[in-house]
């Protein structure tokens, strides 16, 4: 029997494994390591994985804090962790004050308008969790410069005191390059914004800042990329467990001679007689196209029957073309399933295959696929 054999899959291309037992164990292991509370970023619907169950399992795991880009993820998350502190890292939009009190959300704040805003907001008698305030130490992308962000501190009857600041935030640039220079000016700037908030927590540490050497935890961690099995210490061993699979069904199987081109345009020619594959899956499911093998340039590559087999010709929008001829016969047959995450092709692996990062092959992640969720 394979993964598709059963009526809720049998109408489906692919599967997408979900393993929520494998999300929990890499936030109590970054919770451990870290020596302090952490929290769980969400954003991207979970980075591909779905926001409600993800967040309905780490809260059961005793995950009290969620991080969310947008107010609408914010409202998703709610929905499953009424208890949980929820924060909007993409801020506060003009007139959206009242949304935040009654979803009993805190938006990150990193502007003076934003801050003028809600404190005003809170100052007219709202009911409001504490908001964040982001302080910009490298990033020239989101947040007060430093030097704002001490002046604020300094006023302590002014707009921070208003806006009742409930946590002091940073982002690293490079914390994925452990000797970055960068990270200890960066480590060097948020000391000095978190002593100028005595008292109020704060949080510098993302996914690879965790394994940055000597880097303070403060009193709140932030990891995202590595709770979803991502590897936080490029270039090294990852640390973390596996927690998506994704598989695809073979639909047609071919023999074609040498000079035969393949695909869209024929981007691709046999140099031998081949045995070539077509799977049930494309970029309208959220597979690269970038992930094309050409005569030109090398792509991604699927593991059939545990053989690494390389992708060929132009990945279209329902089928990719994957080149089996040195994968065992019994595994390369019509409706069997061949595997696109797992295995040798963790998500590192997958996004070199397609010119980009892991990042961004969970976040793409399609709704196409049927999913099964593990630990649920």
């Amino acid at each position: 029997m394979t993964s598709f054999d059963t009526p809720e899959n049998a109408g489906h291309g692919a599967l997408l494994t979900i393993d929520l037992d494998a999300l929990v164990a890499n936030w109590r292991m970054l919770r451990q390591r870290a020596g302090t509370e952490a929290s769980a970023v969400v954003k991207a619907n979970a980075y591909g994985i779905g926001i409600e169950p993800a967040v309905t399992a780490l809260a059961k795991a005793g995950c009290k804090t969620f991080f969310v880009a947008h107010l609408s993820e914010a409202v998703r998350a709610r929905a499953v962790a009424p208890e949980a502190a929820i924060y909007v890292l993409n801020g506060l939009f003009p007139e959206s004050c009242a949304a935040f009190a009654e979803h009993e959300l805190s938006p990150v704040l990193g502007s003076h308008a934003e801050l003028l805003e809600w404190a005003g907001f809170r100052q007219s008698g709202a009911r409001v969790r504490p908001a964040a305030l982001h302080v910009d130490t490298a990033m020239n992308r989101l947040g007060l410069w430093p030097g704002e962000g001490l002046d604020l501190a300094r006023e302590k009857s002014g707009v921070i005191a208003a806006a009742g600041i409930g946590l002091v935030m940073s982002h690293f640039a490079a914390s994925e390059v452990a000797d970055d220079p960068a990270n200890a000016r960066q480590v060097a700037a948020f000391a000095e914004i978190a002593a100028a908030f005595p008292g109020v927590p704060a949080s510098l540490l993302n996914s690879s800042g965790h394994f940055l050497p000597g880097c303070p935890s403060y009193q709140l961690t932030r990891p995202g990329y590595a709770l979803y099995g991502g590897n936080p210490t490029p270039g090294k061993p990852n640390p973390m467990r596996p927690v998506v699979g994704l598989e695809a069904r073979v639909i047609q199987l071919r023999e074609v001679e040498a000079g035969t081109q393949v695909g869209y345009n024929g981007t691709w020619t046999a140099k031998s007689r081949r045995r070539l594959a077509t799977i049930c899956l494309g970029y309208a499911d959220g597979y690269p196209r970038n992930a094309s093998w050409t005569d030109r340039s090398p792509g991604g590559s699927a593991l059939v029957g545990g053989v690494r087999c390389p992708f060929v010709g132009t990945v279209s929008m329902d089928l990719i073309i994957v080149d089996v001829s040195d994968a065992p016969a019994d595994a390369a047959m019509r409706g069997a399933p061949v595997t696109l995450i797992g295995g040798e092709l963790d998500l590192e692996a997958v996004g070199a295959g397609a010119r980009t990062i892991g990042y961004e092959i969970l976040t793409s992640l399609g709704r196409r696929h049927v999913r099964r969720y593990l630990g649920l």
